[in-house]
């Protein structure tokens, strides 16, 4: 065992059951608590008393959850990183109060003042009595407690943590993961997507040439990821998946069919917090007992002699999830597409995540990709264990392991007439970094905005912004003359920092984008699948603003040189540049022929040739004096 300040842990936090763990030279182990038999596992669930804000986690805050339903917490990670709008259909569905953020915030909130992405304004905040919680502040909740367990477990105090978030998870949702972290007063040294994670736990480090699938189905979330192993080398070929799909889509299935005959037998209802509290409790019960057994009952006691009664089959329930599973095997399709391979070609499929454990999702798996998957792990420990491998290598105690993965989702930034100008595409590898050199459209410009973009189109009206932020100081120069290289970098953990230098001037801004929250699995989903369908039609929309930019800047350009050497030509030239500069001007408006516009502008080219060649002359005349 090394020093005090090297262990560091990893932490699987959970939409429904988080974990710890800790991997020394034997391998990794999930940090058990002895006074609790729970096999290590810790029900994300937080129960916050309104006047103390004492807060209660784990198994004694999910045994009180219908007693006390709008104080006690659930599901917390669907709502991180992700703003109001995008979750009010989804709340409504809680049994606690998920609210818009009122002004001035939770003290979990946290802003990069370099940021000027999308404002807090529009956070989802969970309102207890007077006061309202960040999704991160819950998940450091969660967070501390683990942490807790695993400084009773070493005997000191813990500082450090590998976390593992979902792998589609994206910016503003990596970054609420580490505010959670800092909360808890960890120092998150690095954030790992799960199906990685549950790679290395695997120990597949140990077979060489291979190919993996890792399908991740949780509580809340849904990834899939393609890996090549090679010697110790974990390379993400492709990662798809969807935040907002998971074990409580299957509840809310039952949870609805109770609800509808419940309302058509006895004409009631039922949405009172504490019922839609212990309809949570029933349909899990259920969900998990359809996993061994045929049949599950499902009892309700309604009072006044009411009780709802219903047997739930296995076929019904699998008929029920039946359009979750099909969209995360769509998924499957898209990573395999990505990845440049077929089912076939995968020679191993890691199931993980809880609800891996019910039989119909490792069926339809199986189909899938021809082969029975591999379950041998505990599929709701294999996350934690490979936290610890990462945390282990980082600590120095294994050097033996290299992991690639890669980002799920093209960045880029707004150029001149609303193109999007991409930087990193998708599943790049990272850490990556990339630079881009652009100028200036306008004389004298001075400053330069920067949209931070994300997305598969190529107009920014079809792709979602991030961020902006604006480089100023820039010295007043003619168009075309600034260099102003811009950079993105994203960092081991995927997290985004972009930054814009002039070159002359050195004047340099900066953004680390920390957006109010992500992207919905509706955006996700339009982003990829009109990526395709309008990839045609978008690239032509792209060439024709770059066309169209250019025709703006060689007219703007020969407008000047007439006025300094026109002279130097014969009038008819002259006369003739300057009727083709309106003309060509006008037509590059009105027409939508990228390619006519081309060859407009080559000949234009050809035109201003004598002027260019007068001005440089004059130009070397003047240098040799």
């Amino acid at each position: 065992m090394g020093r005090i300040d090297d262990i560091i842990v990893g932490i699987d936090l959970g939409t429904t059951n988080s974990l710890v763990a800790h991997s020394e030279t034997a391998g990794p182990r999930v940090i058990i608590d002895p006074g609790v038999d729970d096999g290590g596992v810790l029900p994300s669930v937080v129960a916050i008393d309104p006047m103390s804000g004492r807060a209660t986690v784990g198994r004694e805050a999910r045994a009180h959850a219908v007693e006390q339903p709008l104080t006690t917490i659930h599901s917390i990670k669907r709502l991180m990183g992700r703003g109001f709008a995008q979750l009010a259909e989804g709340v409504q569905q809680l049994p606690y109060r998920v609210v818009q953020r009122s002004s001035g915030g939770g003290k979990g909130a946290r802003r990069d003042p370099r940021s000027s992405g999308p404002g807090l304004r529009d956070l989802a905040v969970v309102a207890i009595g007077q006061r309202e919680y960040t999704p991160p502040e819950i998940s450091a909740m969660i967070l501390n407690e683990l942490k807790h367990r695993a400084e009773k477990h070493f005997g000191h105090a813990i500082r450090k943590a590998v976390i593992t978030v979902p792998a589609y998870f994206d910016d503003a949702q990596r970054q609420a993961t580490r505010d959670a972290g800092l909360i808890a007063g960890l120092d998150v040294v690095r954030i790992v997507n799960e199906p990685t994670a549950a790679a290395l736990a695997y120990g597949l480090d140990r077979r060489d040439d291979a190919t993996v699938a890792v399908y991740d189905l949780g509580g809340g979330t849904f990834d899939i990821s393609i890996l090549r192993l090679t010697g110790g080398v974990f390379e993400v070929l492709s990662t798809h998946g969807d935040t907002q799909l998971g074990g409580d889509d299957f509840d809310r299935q039952i949870i609805g069919l109770a609800t509808r005959e419940i309302r058509e037998l006895f004409g009631l209802d039922i949405d009172s917090p504490a019922t839609r509290q212990s309809l949570w409790n029933f349909a899990e019960a259920v969900k998990m007992q359809l996993s061994n057994e045929q049949q599950a009952s499902l009892q309700i006691d309604l009072g006044s002699g009411r009780v709802y009664e219903r047997v739930v089959t296995r076929a019904e329930f699998e008929a029920m999830i039946a359009p979750f599973i099909d969209r995360t095997l769509d998924s499957c399709r898209q990573a395999l597409k990505a990845s440049g391979l077929k089912s076939g070609d995968v020679e191993q499929v890691i199931t993980v995540g809880g609800s891996t454990r019910i039989p119909y999702v490792r069926q339809r798996v199986g189909e899938l990709f021809g082969r029975r998957p591999y379950t041998a792990l505990n599929p709701e420990q294999v996350v934690a264990l490979g936290a610890a491998v990462q945390a282990s290598i980082l600590a120095g105690v294994r050097r033996d392991v290299l992991l690639l993965d890669v980002t799920p989702l093209s960045l880029g930034i707004e150029t001149l007439g609303g193109a999007m100008g991409k930087l990193i595409t998708a599943n790049t590898k990272i850490p990556c970094q990339a630079t881009e050199t652009f100028t200036t459209f306008q004389d004298g410009q001075t400053a330069v905005k920067i949209n931070v973009l994300q997305g598969e189109r190529e107009l920014v009206a079809d792709c979602r912004s991030l961020g902006e932020f604006e480089l100023r100081g820039v010295p007043p120069m003619p168009a075309g003359l600034p260099l102003v290289d811009v950079t993105f970098l994203i960092d081991q953990n995927g997290i985004l920092n972009v930054s814009a230098r002039e070159r002359r001037s050195s004047q340099e801004a900066g953004i680390q984008i920390v957006p109010a929250h992500g992207l919905t699995r509706d955006e996700v989903r339009r982003m990829q699948i009109e990526a395709v369908e309008h990839a045609r039609e978008d690239m032509s929309a792209h060439r024709l603003i770059d066309l169209r930019n250019q025709v703006e800047f060689d007219t703007h350009k020969a407008e000047q040189s007439l006025q300094r050497f026109g002279d130097l030509i014969e009038a008819d030239e002259r006369a003739a540049i300057l009727r083709e500069m309106k003309a060509l001007r006008q037509f590059a408006t009105a027409s939508s022929d990228a390619n006519a516009i081309h060859e407009r502008l080559q000949k234009f080219g050809e035109m201003t040739l004598p002027l260019a060649q007068a001005a440089i002359g004059a130009t070397l005349r003047e240098t040799a004096k």
